[in-house]
């Protein structure tokens, strides 16, 4: 990357991220998908049993096929049945899935924000918002729909009396077979709505924080624990606009989906037969995973950007 002809007499700060010539574009983006890979890889061990929970009573159905009576019930049942590890089951899927899409979104908002950022580095309104929805977008096409579709089917798979898929790789396999390349695109269009309006709330409210804790002195480090409270904050702001999206689409990729016309006829659908509370189905695992998730990726990522940001120049 092209140096500075002056260097700065302060040591490289993460919060000067992507300043003047300090960084050239390319390399912002590249710290990005690095620091925002292994975000994700760390970040998914951590939350994925209130993952699977949450996928588990969503595709659970009201009546004689209902198999659980809620989050514990759900917890207590699978652990019974499978050991603790039960809970993790279908977790290479995720991690095949998260690091790609938390290098994509990182690297994508990392990218766009040295584009966007005027010369103290600061974003404007507008700026974060685009920003947060570009960051969604691009993991949306790249990275979630295909993983997504695959996750579902793999834990529906799971839940049938014989599971079919093997492995990871077999699974894949069987459903490309099965229904193209196509049917791993399935959802795309509510994925990307989902994923451009929840990143685009979180950053939004996430930058907006830090400026706020930071006033008008730039350079302030902001403590990694208001980093996660700010995260959380931001998560809980995305579960609120977002869960009704987030029903719809696990709909559309269960393997179930057929009854269903497309996005908007599976909303009506919901509506006119479940009434407006089912697109609030699962928020309280929901909630208290994203804003954990949130919380916990916006720390990490922070932790690793700094450190990127002192050996990598």
């Amino acid at each position: 990357s092209m140096e500075p002809l002056m260097r700065s007499p302060y040591p490289r700060r993460p919060w000067m991220m992507g300043q003047g010539a300090a960084a050239a574009t390319g390399d912002k983006g590249l710290k990005g998908i690095v620091a925002g890979g292994i975000t994700g890889g760390i970040e998914i061990c951590i939350t994925y049993p209130t993952e699977f929970v949450k996928t588990q009573l969503q595709l659970d159905e009201k009546g004689a096929g209902k198999k659980y009576n809620g989050i514990f019930d759900c917890v207590k049942k699978t652990v019974q049945q499978r050991g603790f590890l039960g809970l993790y089951r279908g977790l290479s899927v995720l991690v095949y899935g998260s690091i790609p899409k938390s290098a994509t979104r990182f690297g994508a908002f990392e990218a766009l924000k040295s584009r966007v950022q005027d010369e103290q580095g600061q974003l404007s309104t507008a700026g974060k918002l685009m920003c947060g929805l570009g960051a969604g977008v691009a993991e949306a096409i790249l990275a979630v729909t295909p993983m997504e579709t695959i996750k579902v089917k793999f834990i529906n798979d799971q839940r049938s009396a014989n599971p079919k898929f093997k492995g990871f790789l077999n699974g894949v396999t069987q459903i490309v077979k099965a229904e193209g390349v196509t049917g791993v695109y399935k959802g795309l269009t509510a994925t990307i709505l989902k994923q451009g309006s929840n990143q685009a709330i979180r950053f939004y409210v996430l930058e907006t924080l830090k400026d706020k804790y930071k006033g008008g002195d730039h350079q302030k480090p902001v403590p990694k624990l208001m980093v996660g409270l700010f995260g959380a904050i931001a998560g809980a702001a995305s579960v609120f606009g977002n869960t009704p999206l987030d029903v719809v689409k696990t709909r559309m990729q269960g393997l179930e989906a057929a009854k269903y016309k497309g996005t908007v006829d599976c909303a009506m659908k919901i509506l006119k037969n479940e009434g407006p509370a089912a697109f609030y189905k699962g928020t309280v695992p929901r909630l208290g995973r994203v804003c954990l998730d949130v919380a916990i990726t916006f720390m990490i990522y922070d932790s690793f950007m700094d450190l990127f940001n002192k050996v990598w120049h």
